[in-house]
């Protein structure tokens, strides 16, 4: 897949619209209580059975000299282009976005998504470095 930087284009189209159709599924079997444990695992599920590659609980690089290893943890790297994170809560916050901000800087990745599962409807937000 090629990088596309224009204002007007979508990063990683189709990957990016497939991982976000496996999501919907997931929601749409187990509904919005669950953990975000049992979700991960749900959506691992569909990665495998559908040949992405993939990494869970990836850590990240430390930023600096002196920070503790294993400190920043993404939920999914899929396909090594996008950051997945998931959350299970009642609503996302300012946090939620700086901290997948902040896993993209560091991975030196383009392109996160960002998804809450607790939410009636999913509504899966696109972030970018």
């Amino acid at each position: 897949m090629q990088i596309i930087r224009k204002k007007d284009k979508v990063l990683y189209p189709e990957l990016s619209y497939f991982v976000n159709g496996l999501c919907f599924k997931v929601h749409n079997e187990l509904g919005p209580f669950l953990s975000e444990g049992q979700y991960g695992d749900a959506l691992e599920n569909l990665l495998k059975a559908n040949n992405l590659r993939y990494t869970r609980e990836n850590a990240l690089p430390v930023s600096f000299e002196g920070e503790e290893n294993r400190r920043n943890i993404t939920d999914f790297i899929v396909d090594n282009k996008i950051i997945l994170e998931i959350k299970a809560k009642n609503m996302i916050t300012k946090d939620d976005y700086y901290q997948i901000k902040r896993y993209l800087i560091s991975a030196k990745k383009e392109l996160g998504i960002l998804i809450n599962f607790r939410r009636k409807t999913l509504q899966p937000k696109r972030i970018l470095n």
